[in-house]
């Protein structure tokens, strides 16, 4: 099939591109990029007021699929992923059973081939069951298609373990991602340790149960040589350790969440909304100051949604008893576009760094360039597009998003996976 996308701004960091101009695509790969370009045959699609860049990555995702498909599973999530305006998701391990051997990533790789709106890349369990007691079966699944490997909704406790892990990760050329907390800091905690969870009266969860793991993990990437990502980070000491650690030479990376990013401990109230319970938790407002800053100065590589969802009835619990976690596919682009792009935090070519190209190289995906000879994964937005976040435009099975409500400017209204559109006009396109 031909595409040709007429009058868009291109814009791509990795090749200098930043133009308004056309793009012809043709068998899943762009085939020339210039002005005043025609098909003779095929679908033209007129994108001036638009702008287009490297397909989005979300190397962050839950779809809860298999054992958990009430909240969500591989079909919605990734319907969820098109709206958002993502080309390819990482979806990690803690799904039931775990994803912790080649049976269970070929499941994965499979079920997505079948019924995805974007590439799906499973992420393997580092260890067996999340237990952090031995290592899973980590040749096994990178022979099924597993891209990367982390416990991701448990930090492994044993130091030793963590670092054979890493010798192995290391082996099979995979990058570890890294959720970091020691557990007999935490234990128990369910915002913050400080101010409010005083007033609120709920057990706190210390800023220095992430960043202690945080050293120690930085410090095994140093005795292994195994590329080391930290997920989730939320506090600016911990942002601290990872630049100190890149200013080392080490193979180091780091992401964040728009929710750490744009809330803080103090959006908590006496209302107790269980959509802002997060782990890690909402720190302090200058940790979100820091984050931001050091995402719009390159000190942070990559924003991810940690995409979490949960149905109603688990969210409607008790504030210390509902799970942690919310929903993000969906909003996470606007926000950055309102919060960051818009207020010159940062300009758009940070953004596909961000959003784009930092997590293909962390992942070694195929990278993916607005030039001719790439695969066509695009993502198409509307910089102009003023709309307000309401949950019964979800494509998510789940609601639960601490954002309901806001006003944003700026949304993808196209995404294209191999040339092909799964989503058009802001609706995501049947498979």
């Amino acid at each position: 099939m031909a595409l040709l996308l007429k009058d868009a701004h291109f814009i791509d960091p990795q090749i200098g591109l930043d133009r308004i101009c056309d793009m012809v695509i043709r068998d899943g790969r762009i085939v020339e990029v210039g002005e005043n370009l025609a098909i003779p045959k095929g679908i033209t699609r007129e994108c001036a007021g638009r702008i287009v860049v490297p397909g989005l990555v979300d190397m962050h995702v839950h779809f809860r699929d298999p054992g958990y498909e009430y909240k969500e599973d591989i079909a919605s999530g990734s319907r969820a992923a098109a709206h958002g305006g993502f080309t390819d998701v990482c979806v990690m391990p803690n799904t039931k059973p775990i994803c912790d051997d080649g049976s269970k990533v070929t499941y994965v790789v499979e079920k997505a081939a079948a019924v995805a709106r974007t590439r799906v890349h499973p992420a393997g369990a580092l260890t067996k069951g999340l237990k952090g007691e031995s290592l899973a079966e980590m040749g096994d699944m990178v022979a099924a298609g597993a891209v990367a490997f982390t416990d991701d909704g448990r930090g492994v406790q044993n130091t030793g373990v963590m670092r054979i892990a890493m010798d192995y990760a290391k082996m099979f050329g995979k990058t570890v991602l890294s959720h970091c907390q020691m557990e007999d800091l935490s234990a128990g905690g369910v915002v913050n340790e400080g101010v409010v969870s005083t007033r609120l009266g709920m057990a706190g969860y210390p800023a220095q149960a992430e960043e202690i793991q945080i050293a120690r993990d930085i410090a095994l990437c140093e005795l292994t040589g195994c590329p080391l990502h930290i997920q989730h980070l939320t506090t600016a000491a911990g942002l601290a350790l990872v630049t100190q650690a890149k200013e080392k030479g080490l193979p180091v990376s780091c992401e964040v969440t728009p929710h750490h990013l744009f809330l803080c401990e103090d959006d908590l109230t006496d209302t107790y909304d269980t959509n802002l319970k997060m782990n890690p938790p909402l720190r302090t407002a200058d940790d979100a100051r820091a984050l931001r800053e050091g995402v719009a100065s390159g000190a942070i590589d990559c924003i991810v949604t940690d995409h979490a969802p949960h149905a109603a009835h688990e969210k409607a619990l008790e504030f210390e008893a509902a799970p942690f976690g919310m929903v993000s596919l969906e909003t996470s682009l606007g926000l950055v576009l309102t919060e960051l792009v818009a207020t010159g935090a940062m300009d758009w070519n940070r953004l596909v760094e961000v959003m784009a190209v930092n997590q293909r190289r962390i992942l070694s995906l195929e990278p993916v360039r607005l030039e001719e000879g790439s695969v066509a994964d695009l993502t198409v937005i509307d910089p102009a597009a003023e709309w307000m976040v309401d949950d019964g435009e979800f494509e998510s099975k789940s609601k639960n998003s601490g954002f309901i409500g806001w006003r944003l400017k700026g949304r993808a209204t196209d995404v294209y996976v191999g040339g092909y559109a799964s989503m058009e006009d802001g609706a995501v396109v049947a498979v």
